[in-house]
């Protein structure tokens, strides 16, 4: 039991420390290139439906 409570309040190393840091990083990096693969979707999405609409608006003109 006292072994466990040293282990909760004993200094953390440098190599802990970076270890923690690096683990984070690499978290937030993943969740930055979903967010980026989820933008570029979105563009990509917006981007064909303004083709669509553009082509759509160019036969009515065409038709007028």
């Amino acid at each position: 039991m006292i072994a466990s409570i040293r282990r909760v309040f004993r200094k953390i190393t440098p190599a802990e420390v970076a270890a923690k840091e690096l683990a984070d990083a690499e978290l937030s990096m993943l969740e930055a290139q979903t967010a980026k693969e989820y933008a570029e979707s979105v563009m990509a999405y917006n981007d064909a439906r303004i083709r669509r609409l553009r082509k759509y608006l160019a036969t009515l003109e065409k038709s007028l």
